[in-house]
């Protein structure tokens, strides 16, 4: 199992990040959550099993049609021990 916290620039609030984030979450049997920071960024916590949140990470660097990702910072993070992905605001 891996945890990471994640930070999303870019153009990445108004665009149906949050919900690209929990179906790509959900599709790969991740749980965690995503929230919008007041920068504009997005932040998220992945928790699951090592090559499911490479995948979701994946997807997370390119994003839903209308967004743009500059950047995508990753860090070891603690599992959060959620049974599912959630969208916090």
């Amino acid at each position: 199992m891996r945890a990471v916290h994640v930070v999303v620039r870019g153009r990445v609030q108004g665009v149906g990040f949050r919900w690209f984030t929990r179906e790509a979450a959900n599709a790969h049997g991740v749980t965690g959550w995503v929230r919008n920071l007041p920068d504009g960024s997005v932040e998220a916590l992945l928790c699951g099993a090592d090559a499911e949140v490479d995948a979701v990470l994946a997807k997370l660097r390119t994003g839903p049609p209308f967004a743009h990702v500059d950047d995508v910072g990753v860090s070891d993070a603690e599992d959060s021990q959620l049974r599912e992905f959630e969208i916090r605001r």
